[in-house]
């Protein structure tokens, strides 16, 4: 037990040395008032990436490096659907960190917090992955929405870790830190391919623009015989139909299970992102469901969200 307690130490141990230094506190002012969060830099020229509700409303403010180091800031771009945000200080006073993968995480692995909890910098907790692909309900000054496929962590998150690093054991960066959900429950937005795609878009125009579907849903396992007829085993279950959205219009419903959109198969959430990240608002987006027993074609006709 020694042993492998002294493993456990080691493991966490280098990813928090590694990572510490990496990630900064957030200093916002508002028109109301001032908050507090975390952010990762992540380039080598000062770019910072953290939690879109860490800046909502920012009127300025000062991000503050592991060594006391301070330097104002600028929000490069935000997008609220996502719950993520690029900021940008003059000069480049962390490393950069390394970002992952977390299309490669397994539930059980070990993985390790970085933030600013309570306005206490460097603060470092390590857990396991609870569980992949969670919903989490988000409510801003615009309105209630949800982010999809997040990750949820035993680790443990305090108000002030928003926006920082969730570490694996490697020290990459494969989860940005956003909510407490509970009483031993943390959730992180993926670092991924599709989060790459986002931050490109911040840096590149400030803004993430993307067709709007307005479903939610979670991966769920198809029929047998559905199954081998698609040469795959699940399907996305629409939980949610936004009133109002593109999906309702079209006549999408809750229970369908989402299969394809043309010939893009659909197993997931983030599979359903990508296709709104590469899809033109207005576009014709092509949706095939199983519904009672049958596949249904629905085509759905796409509108503008960009935040």
């Amino acid at each position: 037990m020694e042993e492998a307690m002294d493993a456990y130490s080691r493991i966490v141990t280098s990813v928090a040395a590694a990572l510490r230094p990496s990630v900064l506190s957030v200093l916002v002012r508002t028109g109301g008032g001032s908050g507090a969060g975390s952010a990762v830099a992540f380039t080598t020229d000062g770019l910072l990436l953290t939690s879109a509700h860490v800046v909502e409303g920012a009127r300025g403010g000062e991000v503050v490096a592991a060594d006391g180091e301070q330097a104002p800031f600028a929000v490069v771009g935000a997008d609220r659907l996502s719950d993520l945000a690029v900021l940008r200080t003059g000069t480049a006073i962390a490393p950069s960190a390394e970002l992952g993968d977390a299309d490669t995480l397994q539930v059980g692995q070990l993985v390790v917090a970085v933030g600013n909890p309570l306005g206490l910098a460097g603060s470092v907790t390590a857990g396991v992955v609870s569980a992949l692909g969670r919903s989490l309900p988000v409510r801003t000054a615009r309105g209630a929405h949800s982010i999809d496929d997040v990750i949820q962590t035993d680790a443990a998150l305090n108000p002030g870790n928003s926006g920082g690093a969730l570490g694996d054991a490697r020290a990459r960066v494969v989860g940005v830190n956003t909510a407490v959900a509970g009483i031993g429950l943390g959730l992180a937005v993926p670092v991924n391919a599709t989060t790459r795609r986002i931050l490109a878009e911040l840096v590149a125009s400030g803004r993430v623009r993307r067709g709007w579907l307005g479903v939610g849903g979670v991966s769920v396992a198809v029929p047998p015989a559905l199954a081998e007829r698609l040469g795959r085993t699940t399907g996305l279950l629409v939980s949610e139909v936004v009133r109002g959205s593109p999906a309702a219009a079209a006549g999408l419903y809750l229970g369908d299970v989402v299969i394809a959109s043309g010939d893009t198969p659909v197993a997931s959430a983030q599979d359903l992102q990508r296709l709104m990240l590469g899809a033109s608002p207005g576009a014709r987006l092509p949706v095939t469901v199983f519904r009672r027993g049958a596949l249904v074609d629905v085509v759905v006709d796409l509108a503008d969200r960009a935040a």
